[in-house]
């Protein structure tokens, strides 16, 4: 069972300190949402989202509340609702896979609450509009919003720097993903030549609407193996976990999966009491069509696992992604030199771009350009 983060220790704490100051017996789920507004974190940010400033949401149910006549130095006791809700927040998390309680999971427990509670009603008398709160808490793709990273959000917002010079291996992807079958690719390449560069450069054409129409308004999620099977020591958690986001997925359609060294993820999940492996939960996805998946791989890594089991050989189609030449790379590295320099604070000689990519071609054979 998921267990209480500190934020949600500390939302208790202060409602707790809430209730005192009220001169309050008891704590109910009013002096929780106030504590909740104290926080900058999603129910601050859903608030603004609807144009309310959070102090005034906070004195407007202070007021409600009206001052108690506890002596000092009472010791104010949860009410049944406080606790239900406290409940039905630890009941949201467990139903994401989560290993913590979260501010999240308390927020739409509250907002999940009796419509005639005390707390909503005082809420809409304030102006609150509590159905669009909640729509806009209420994930889809909540296992996936934890264990993934949403590439396209990440482009929206300006944190992934832009590809340069693979745009073939960018246009092969874009076909394979609209072809009818076979369109799941999988990038094929040494490591360090920029797979994940070119998963994030799609990422930016989604953003930007510069792809066919079936790629269009779709999320491009990353996958990291660890976060799915972290956690999952016993026999059934990790395929409970992954069964859950691949339903996510295909629910939602409008999600492709980026998995980064997608032979490691082929092989996850062999846990204790001898669990199934990812690739025996994905494979029949896939046949169905219900996921879409970018995978990245070496070559070594693509013909042991996936050019050897016909069912994912028959399901992915290769990307070969090749080293840049030195010159290739010295383009690359001068299309991300602006980054840098605003990232560090420097400013980055001409002369030092060329240095090293010669220092790094000669000197480090086991590496590959532009890593």
């Amino acid at each position: 069972m998921p267990v209480p983060s500190s934020t949600i220790e500390q939302i208790v704490a202060l409602a707790l300190a809430e209730a005192q100051h009220q001169r309050s017996t008891i704590l109910g789920t009013p002096h929780l949402f106030i504590a909740l507004t104290r926080l900058d974190g999603a129910t601050v940010a859903a608030l603004q989202a609807q144009g309310h400033k959070p102090k005034e949401v906070r004195d407007g149910l202070r007021v409600a509340l009206g001052q108690g006549e506890a002596p000092p130095g009472t010791e104010p006791q949860l009410t049944r609702r406080a606790t239900a809700n406290l409940q039905r927040a630890g009941a949201l998390a467990a139903g994401e896979g989560a290993d913590h309680v979260e501010e999240r999971h308390l927020l739409v427990a509250i907002l999940q609450d009796d419509a005639a509670s005390f707390t909503l009603r005082t809420l809409r008398a304030l102006g609150v509009d509590i159905e669009a709160l909640r729509a806009g808490l209420t994930s889809a793709t909540p296992i996936l919003d934890r264990v993934g990273r949403d590439l396209t959000a990440m482009a929206q917002a300006g944190k992934i720097d832009p590809l340069i010079d693979r745009k073939q291996e960018l246009r092969q992807l874009v076909r394979t993903l609209v072809r009818k079958k076979k369109n799941n690719p999988v990038l094929v390449g040494p490591a360090g030549v920029g797979k994940t560069a070119i998963a994030e450069g799609l990422a930016r054409l989604i953003a930007a609407g510069r792809v066919p129409d079936e790629l269009k308004n779709t999320r491009l999620v990353e996958l990291p193996t660890a976060g799915l099977v972290a956690g999952t020591t016993y026999r059934g958690q990790f395929e409970e976990r992954l069964l859950g986001l691949v339903e996510e997925v295909k629910q939602a359609g409008d999600v492709i999966l980026f998995i980064d060294e997608i032979h490691t993820i082929l092989r996850a999940g062999a846990v204790e009491g001898g669990a199934l492996d990812a690739g025996n939960i994905l494979k029949p996805a896939l046949a169905r069509g219900d996921l879409r998946v970018i995978g990245a791989t070496t070559t070594d890594e693509y013909r042991q696992y996936i050019a050897q089991d016909a069912a994912l050989e028959r399901r992915f189609q290769p990307v070969w992604v090749g080293e840049p030449t030195p010159a290739e790379a010295l383009t690359i590295l001068q299309g991300v030199k602006e980054r840098y320099e605003a990232h560090h604070g420097v400013a980055i000689a001409k002369d030092a771009l060329e240095t090293a990519v010669q220092l790094s071609a000669g000197w480090m054979p086991d590496r590959h350009l532009p890593d």
